[in-house]
């Protein structure tokens, strides 16, 4: 349970922050059979996300990259349909990408705590400041689904445990940070993009964790707000 404080650099944590805005096509005869030929009702701003000529009509290439899009992020059904859940993950990234290296421009975490933790659940974001300076991030986080939602408010980190391991959903949570109840900083190898959410926690890639590991400690502030897409 060892703790190791460390001064990280802004730059780490905006480097890490890779949100695709292209995906790779490929074809095999499974995934030709299973594609819609149905035009989703975000058919257009899919196609521009994903670089593909803008027309508002689904093709076998359309449906192909959108398939890969989903089949990466675990959305279901994967079939390529350009439907709300496919389009408000996408609308996600570009939000985490509009952010840049100042997520908290509305000023919205405290910057009289010193270090703090902060979690926007509106954009699936996260970083960690000292008063205004950046000290890591912004990361793309994966928080609670609806009916089990990352309850918001000023939360303080209780316990560590570096390898915990889930009583409830019997899994292992790598990196855990607990601050509100069960709800904790975990890593996770699940896409922070893969909806619906996760039970409560704020799931963070295996580096994020760690580093979110080594920078806070017991007794550090994290603060919660917003609300999540889908919730």
């Amino acid at each position: 349970m060892g703790h190791m404080r460390r001064r990280g650099t802004v730059a780490a944590g905006i480097a890490a922050l890779v949100v695709p805005v292209t995906v790779a096509i490929s074809s095999t005869p499974a995934q030709a059979a299973t594609c819609t030929t149905s035009t989703g009702p975000h058919q257009q701003q899919v196609e521009k996300f994903l670089g593909r000529p803008v027309d508002g009509k689904q093709s076998a290439a359309d449906c192909k990259a959108i398939r890969s899009f989903q089949a990466t992020h675990g959305i279901t059904p994967t079939i390529g349909y350009a439907g709300p859940v496919t389009w408000r993950t996408m609308s996600t990234m570009l939000a985490q990408r509009a952010a840049g290296t100042n997520p908290n421009k509305a000023g919205t975490c405290p910057v009289n705590k010193g270090r703090i933790a902060c979690v926007d659940l509106t954009r699936q974001l996260s970083w960690i400041q000292d008063g205004k300076t950046l000290k890591y991030g912004p990361v793309p986080v994966r928080t609670g689904k609806n009916g089990t939602e990352t309850r918001t408010g000023a939360k303080k980190i209780y316990y560590r445990s570096l390898n915990h391991w889930s009583t409830i959903y019997k899994v292992w949570m790598p990196h855990s940070q607990f601050f509100d109840g069960g709800q904790a900083f975990h890593a996770t190898n699940k896409s922070m993009w893969n909806p619906p959410g996760s039970g409560g926690c704020v799931n963070m890639r295996p580096a994020d964790a760690k580093a979110y590991w080594n920078l806070l400690k017991n007794g550090d502030d994290v603060f919660v707000y917003g609300r999540k897409p889908g919730t």
